[in-house]
């Protein structure tokens, strides 16, 4: 009734937009110039110099130690905020006159690095992947090798090196199969097309072929197409690559037809990238005449180009397999030994990037999210690639939780569909003591995190049943889209109140009063000298004007300010109760009180060394990473709790004591909890929930059984009744291959949980177990007011020699028809927008003499 304060409908369109527009804008600040690139560029600033020292004479030393400071914008780790330092991966050598000649050409980055953190302090990583193989990181840090003495990190094999020096492609790798090459000859094979395929990603699309006396696909499914290149595809390709073997006599005029006729067909009816088109074909030699294939399905245009790679040490058909290359626009690589993979495989990249480096086209690429090891150009030729890192926490600050409600939230997805963050996403899983990223962490599609209940058309999470509206939009100059979601009913409304900065200062400065202090209310990670400060205590200089040039909320301060000053009563309601002891009944420790904004009063009633602290986020409320500014466990149940009635619950870290010593925390609408299991099947309502982001042993594929009600305490520390059937995921990810000890080996899976919840409207029940030769009764019935269901079983008969399961569920088999249609099929997604195949000053082939022979062919770069 006060005039000023109003409820305020929230409009989830305008909010979709207004997040997106406010990222984008925070993405372009990170947006690395032309000028950027141009300071690198040998015709602008350098001469590239053919021995090992710079032009003025002085030696380029690699691997000097320079002074490093703990610094805790980059995750507390020794950096050097005035230096950036070089990387060279163990297997390049780090006195190579193009390394040392490329480190100093670079040497001009370290100023823009730094000038670029002090223009911008959240800026975090700045670095340069340079294509001879160093890699120059921004702050400087102490390379340390792994337990083998090697540095195995190389920038050149990264997903955001890849995506920036090529353009999407289609790949159709070719592999000879016939009897020469057995023994090393097919494993040097088998390893050069699993390096080609990690040079692949989301954007890009492939099959594998292989050839003998005939031709075939190593995944019969894909027969006659092109699947895209994600991470379920790739290691579904080398599973079936791996099981390769040799037989008959190498006829590759049949394979090489059937991969144009894929070609050409995909861009005939727009599939694929629509971009770069290549062949990869891996052999020990060609004898057969090939000029009338590519005259009939290539030339003159040459629009698929062909990379030829010549396995084994001989080099009798080396000529045939360099003119392949040559005359499609190709390039010809000789790989003798596992060793010479990785280098060779790597030049088909330099290749694709011609035409976008002779062109100077500079185009940004932003990446999916990955976590890795910490965490102009005439010739044509491409130095390297120029990239930042943007943590994807920030991101989301953009997207606060105090605007959506309490259940609302926020996604990022890629233009493919994967989730870029999103509250039930999980990319770690915990090995041992160690966390570890999954397998398949960046390529977690929308609709395993978003589960729908077709039949009541609501979403399930955790057994909680919300109706939600999700809204969504592009964000522009971005392949990323955002999406939110607004739960029905007080998700849709948000009070405003005007309350004057006097006196939200005098109710927000009171004892009892903290706020969340894991959520952004002013930006202290800017300044340095703002860092020691609380969220609270940067707040209150804030508004006392003490540090007027903190960055701070004003929206979330004035809602956080009215909930300070209509929240105050509670703080002298509670002494009054704690002074008058007749009033305060035995056991109860602590009193607390919750708002949107983050705002929590707490007072404890207990003597000093029984009190136990309390925050607005508990330890288990903080685990998901990429969420900052959710609502506590304990807030989002009370808030669907139904009016007039406490929820009970124990949250989960508190249950590793003894249960007489638990706390037991009590909620009124202002935690769906504690919900107990009874074995009458008429007084549960099934809701099956799925985890396809579950990490299982391989041994478990069969239905475990719930155990049976043994005693009270055992009732007590659940809150539903559940198996859970554990799948081997071979539905879409592969978890059945490892060098390690199978039982033991964590690996992707899709899990199913059918969960039973209480129904309410069943105010007593009982029934009899059986165990065995007895059988014992047990009573359940609802405590009034409450989510608490009061079970009173009959101990004297022992159930526990008798274990049993008391749900079975049947394990629906997946049929190869349905794997087949999962993985090729083409999901909705938006292609990239930049394209560079072809650039008119690329020749057909390149001539250079070399000195081992006379034929033409392409140079390396």
């Amino acid at each position: 009734m006060n005039p000023l304060v109003k409820m305020v409908e929230v409009d989830g369109s305008d909010l979709v937009k207004d997040f997106a527009e406010e990222m984008e804008k925070m993405l372009g600040r990170k947006m690395i110039k032309n000028v950027f690139l141009d300071s690198i560029s040998p015709d602008s600033h350098h001469e590239m110099n053919s021995g090992p020292c710079p032009p003025n004479g002085n030696y380029v030393e690699l691997g000097q130690e320079f002074p490093l400071e703990k610094n805790e914008h980059f995750n507390k780790l020794p950096v050097n905020t005035q230096m950036s330092s070089i990387q060279v991966p163990t297997n390049v050598y780090n006195k190579d006159s193009e390394i040392l000649n490329g480190v100093y050409m670079s040497e001009a980055l370290n100023d823009i690095f730094v000038d670029n953190f002090e223009k911008d302090p959240t800026l975090t990583w700045q670095y340069f992947g340079s294509a001879t193989g160093f890699f120059r990181l921004y702050p400087g840090i102490q390379w340390t090798p792994d337990e083998n003495g090697v540095v195995a990190f190389d920038a050149r094999n990264r997903n955001w090196y890849i995506q920036a020096a090529t353009s999407p492609k289609d790949i159709i790798i070719v592999v000879d199969i016939s009897g020469s090459m057995k023994g090393l000859r097919l494993t040097i094979a088998k390893h050069t097309i699993n390096t080609i395929l990690e040079t692949l990603g989301e954007n890009d699309f492939v099959n594998v072929i292989a050839y003998s006396d005939y031709v075939s696909y190593v995944e019969p499914c894909f027969k006659g197409t092109l699947v895209q290149a994600d991470l379920d595809n790739r290691e579904h390709f080398k599973l079936l690559v791996e099981q390769l073997q040799v037989k008959g006599e190498g006829k590759v005029k049949k394979a090489m037809k059937e991969s144009f006729r894929v070609l050409n067909e995909a861009a005939a009816m727009g599939q694929g990238s629509l971009c770069n088109q290549a062949i990869m074909l891996i052999t020990d030699g060609a004898m057969e005449d090939f000029q009338e294939v590519f005259e009939e399905f290539n030339w003159p245009e040459r629009r698929v180009r062909v990379f030829t790679y010549l396995i084994g040490r001989e080099l009798t058909f080396a000529e045939n397999v360099k003119w392949i290359a040559c005359n499609n626009k190709g390039y010809y690589t000789h790989i003798s030994t596992l060793a010479d993979v990785q280098e060779n495989v790597m030049e088909y990249l330099h290749v694709l990037s011609r035409p976008m480096v002779i062109n100077h086209d500079h185009d940004i690429i932003w990446t999916e999210a990955y976590m890795d090891t910490v965490v102009g150009l005439s010739h044509g030729i491409l130095l390297g690639v120029v990239g930042t890192d943007v943590p994807l926490r920030e991101l989301m600050r953009l997207a606060p939780r105090y605007k959506l409600g309490v259940h609302g939230y926020a996604f990022l997805n890629t233009n493919n569909g994967y989730i870029l963050s999103h509250p039930d996403l999980r990319p770690l899983y915990k090995e041992g003591k160690k966390l570890k990223p999954k397998p398949n962490y960046n390529s977690v599609d929308l609709s395993e995190v978003e589960w729908e209940d077709v039949e009541e058309n609501v979403s399930v999470k955790r057994v909680l049943f919300l109706k939600n509206d999700y809204f969504y939009t592009t964000i522009n100059e971005t392949p990323f889209s955002l999406g939110i979601v607004l739960t029905r009913g007080h998700g849709e409304y948000i009070f405003i109140g005007n309350i004057s900065v006097e006196e939200g200062l005098h109710d927000l400065t009171t004892s009892d009063v903290t706020i969340a202090n894991e959520w952004t209310y002013c930006e202290t990670d800017i300044d340095p000298h703002h860092r020691k400060y609380s969220q609270l205590q940067a707040v209150i200089r804030y508004l006392t004007g003490k540090e007027p040039e903190l960055e701070c909320d004003e929206e979330l301060l004035q809602q956080t300010m009215f909930d300070a000053v209509v929240t105050a009563p509670m703080e002298a309601y509670w002494t009054a109760i704690m002074l008058n002891t007749s009033g305060l009944d035995e056991g109860i420790e602590t009193a607390f009180l919750g708002t949107r904004s983050g705002l929590m009063r707490v007072i404890r009633f207990a003597e000093n060394e029984k009190r136990v602290a309390k925050k607005f986020l508990s330890p288990l409320d903080k685990e998901n990473i990429f969420t900052l500014d959710h609502f506590p466990v304990w807030y989002r149940r009370a808030a669907e709790n139904p009016a007039g009635k406490f929820l009970y619950y124990i949250p989960r870290e508190d249950t590793r004591g003894i249960f007489p010593n638990m706390a037991v925390t009590a909620c009124l609408r202002v935690c769906v909890c504690v919900c107990v299991c009874v074995y009458p099947r008429a007084s549960l309502h099934r809701v099956s929930l799925y985890d396809y982001q579950a990490m299982c042993k391989m041994s478990q594929h069969s239905a475990s059984s719930a155990r049976p009600l043994l005693s009270v305490r055992a009732l007590c520390s659940i809150s539903v009744c559940a198996e859970r059937v554990v799948r081997c995921s071979y539905t879409k990810r592969h978890c059945c291959h490892s060098t390690k000890n199978k039982a033991d080996v964590l690996q992707p899976c899709d899990t199913e949980y059918p969960s039973f919840v209480y129904d309410p409207s069943i105010k007593e029940t009982n029934s009899i177990i059986k165990c065995g030769r007895c059988q014992k009764m047990f009573v359940g019935q609802q405590i009034p007011d409450s989510n608490l269901l009061l079970m009173v079983v009959q101990s004297d008969c022992d159930c526990s020699r008798h274990p049993r399961s008391v749900w079975t569920l049947d394990i629906s088999e997946h049929n190869a028809s349905v794997k087949c249609d999962r993985m090729k099929s083409m999901k909705i997604r938006r292609r990239p927008e930049s394209c560079h195949a072809y650039h008119p000053q690329v020749p057909h082939s390149f001539v250079r003499m070399h000195p081992f022979c006379s034929v033409l062919f392409l140079p390396p770069l």
